[in-house]
């Protein structure tokens, strides 16, 4: 990728952005004081003065209040900038400078006005907001960090879009709703290629084996483990420190002073925002926190991100309301707080990350890593083409496209590779179209107590909370005290899932069940080990007929104590170990690798004791998740197990079809070396050597790789 030299930054840009700022900040100042009881400026004069009086404290005085309100600010997703805004804009109009402010509130005002009009005027008129920014703050922060060697090596920035299927974007390329990676297909600078997923399609598998070349043993998003009777949702931070205990072996994709932003798992990154892995270890190199501040630090990018923020809230109730007006089908219920959380998603974290990204790379880290969560998450909640989620993505396009013209600046070269971990399949939910839940299924066809295990698990939602913990990590009192105010708040208060640490089982329910996407695990907690087909059948005669025959069940996985890893269906049984039906293949409309994918799980030491996957119609290309999601993963159906792999063409992947997120890592492994980082040259031991065979339909697959803890 050709970048141009790093001072080569044009000085008009910024000189241009400081005069619109300052003469639009001085003619707000003159209308509210017209249109604002509480506010009054002497005159033009007084107006210009005091705009640069405002501009002046912000730069110098804001670092300082900001490192002691920054938990403060980050809690309250950027509305603390406000108030400590309006607190600085009163104790200006104390100076004698010809404006008089009454009250704190009128000084919130005078902020929240002064920003959105300057936020209007420098993007109407096109300034150079953004490559101010670029060159004032994040480049010198990253000039304190820079390594002086090694520059002459090729780097890579891979910038994952979570859930963001490869047919969807085939579509959004074509349709003009990704125009910045479609530009790069038809330069033929990238070529874009589709892979296959394992069965557990979703992130906590997905980015294991992306990042650490294992990821075995990982069945589902959350799944019951009966020796620690406990649940592991992958998204809360205590579990997804100890997923990747069990699977890292310290070479990870990031290893080598790398970082990792907003992801799962860190890849072994020394550097660290936002990773649920790693959100809670305070031994991290470098001040945790300190890319909050950096983010932070400018207090008119704050506000206007907050004021984007805001738009972001209003425009999801509009779009629940016209999908409601419509009567837009499948859709489901989008409450109101659900609003922040898409705002959180596709605003304020996807503006952290980025500029997190832009300092690794004039910080010259050799391999960047950070997911986009903005279209999954609207995705989920909207449909995985409707118009809000095609919007979204072309925002997160358009974050890519800044990284790549911020990469030109960088003091090293970089190739930026654009990948998705799973995608999404589309569909009424089991609720909507059955009146039932599984749980309730379950219930009605036995005689015991079973539970839900699930648990919340809003991506978006937990990684709010996720950075409110590295936010508040250090040792003030703010920080103290915002981690007191949040602890019970959080998703992963305790353990992170429902442990029961007495170890009687007879404390537990004798039936646990959960979904996970298209996926529903049942477990018996109180049976050690994976309970057999015929055990089942002994103790629960009902439970198997009401599962295998209900319409929205494609397929169900036992293990059966005469033929070993079964899957029923309402027609037919698949023999996996022996290779052999009898009836209809339930397999059949799940694609050609579903039995290996299906006895991989089955050979997992925590595969629950009947593994679900909810059914597919392929005239309608529709999926019936277990959760109330409209579009949905985590299992086989559609385009869920499809996601994409964007690469300059120089990088090259060997093989038609590639199966399995531990295949990827190989090759982004590969790339590496290939551009110089021969660190990554040795293969992690949980990947090394893979056995590969063919799958009918002539698709290379690899034996699962074991755990060594």
């Amino acid at each position: 990728m050709s970048r141009s030299a790093p001072g080569d930054a044009r000085p008009a840009a910024p000189i241009a952005r400081i005069l619109t700022v300052w003469l639009t900040s001085s003619a707000t100042l003159l209308l509210l004081g017209a249109l604002l009881p509480g506010v009054d400026i002497a005159g033009v004069g007084a107006a210009l003065g005091v705009a640069a009086v405002l501009g002046l404290v912000n730069g110098l005085v804001w670092p300082f209040v900001l490192r002691l309100a920054l938990p403060l600010t980050v809690l309250t997703l950027g509305l603390g900038v406000v108030l400590l805004n309006g607190v600085l804009v009163l104790a200006v109009s104390q100076l004698d400078t010809g404006f008089h402010v009454s009250s704190l509130a009128a000084g919130v005002i005078v902020t929240i006005v002064i920003a959105a009009v300057n936020t209007a005027v420098t993007s109407a008129l096109a300034i150079d907001d953004e490559g101010f920014w670029y060159r004032n703050v994040v480049k010198r922060y990253g000039k304190r960090v820079t390594p002086a060697k090694d520059l002459e090596r090729g780097g890579i920035v891979f910038l994952e879009i979570d859930g963001l299927a490869h047919e969807v974007l085939v579509r959004a390329m074509r349709d003009g709703n990704a125009p910045t990676m479609a530009a790069w297909v038809r330069s033929d600078s990238h070529r874009l290629s589709r892979w296959e997923t394992d069965w557990s399609s979703q992130t906590g598998a997905c980015q294991a084996g992306l990042l650490h070349g294992n990821n075995d043993d990982i069945p589902a998003f959350r799944w019951w483990e009966k020796e620690r009777n406990a649940a592991i949702v992958t998204n809360h931070p205590r579990d997804a420190a100890e997923l990747e205990r069990r699977h890292s072996d310290g070479r990870g994709l990031l290893f080598h002073d790398g970082s990792s932003r907003a992801n799962i798992v860190s890849g072994d990154a020394p550097h660290t925002l936002l990773t649920m892995s790693t959100v809670l270890r305070r031994d991290r190199p470098g001040r945790v926190g300190q890319d909050y501040f950096a983010y932070f630090a400018n207090p008119y990018n704050v506000m206007r991100t907050l004021l984007l923020g805001v738009a972001e809230v209003v425009r999801e109730r509009w779009d629940a309301a016209r999908q409601r007006r419509l009567d837009v089908q499948p859709r489901i219920h989008r409450g109101f707080g659900y609003a922040f959380v898409r705002a959180w998603a596709t605003v304020v974290q996807r503006d952290l990350q980025v500029y997190s990204v832009i300092a690794d790379m004039y910080s010259a880290r050799p391999v960047v890593y950070t997911t986009f969560l903005a279209y999954d998450e609207v995705a989920h909640h909207s449909g995985i083409e409707r118009v809000e989620t095609l919007a979204t993505l072309r925002q997160v396009d358009r974050q890519i496209g800044r990284i790549a013209a911020a990469a030109r600046s960088a003091p090293r070269a970089y190739r930026l590779v654009v990948l998705s971990d799973h995608g999404q399949s589309q569909g009424a939910t089991f609720l909507d179209r059955y009146g039932i839940t599984l749980e309730q299924l379950v219930r009605d066809a036995i005689d015991a107590r079973v539970v839900d295990g699930e648990k919340s698990s809003d991506e978006a939602l937990a990684f709010l909370h996720a950075s409110i913990t590295e936010a508040s990590a250090d040792s003030t009192r703010g920080s103290r005290a915002v981690r007191r105010l949040t602890r019970r708040g959080a998703p992963d208060d305790a353990s992170g899932s429902a442990a029961h640490e007495d170890g009687d089982r007879r404390t537990l329910p004798e039936v646990i069940v959960m979904a996970s996407g298209c996926l529903g695990l049942v477990s018996f907690p109180r049976q050690p080990g994976r309970v057999s087909l015929e055990w089942i059948q002994q103790h629960y005669p009902r439970l198997i007929p009401a599962l295998r025959g209900h319409p929205g069940i494609g397929f169900l996985l036992v293990r059966c104590e005469e033929h070993g890893a079964t899957v029923l269906g309402a027609e037919g049984v698949r023999f996996l170990c022996e290779d052999r039906s009898e009836g209809e293949d339930p397999l059949a409309p799940f694609g050609s690798n579903a039995a290996r994918h299906v006895l991989r799980t089955d050979g997992f030491a925590h595969c629950p004791d009947i593994v679900l996957n909810s059914t597919y119609w392929p005239d309608s290309d529709e999926v019936a998740a277990f959760e109330q999601l409209v579009g949905s993963h985590g299992g086989l159906g559609g385009s869920q197990s499809f996601p994409f792999l964007l690469h300059p063409v120089e990088l090259e992947l060997s093989g038609e079809h590639i199966v399995g997120a531990e295949v990827i890592h190989g090759h982004l492994r590969r790339w590496l070396v290939q551009l110089g980082q021969e660190e990554y040259a040795e293969l992690p031991r949980t990947a090394a050597a893979p056995t590969p065979v063919t799958a009918s339909g002539g698709v290379s697959l690899r034996t699962s790789p074991t755990v060594d803890d």
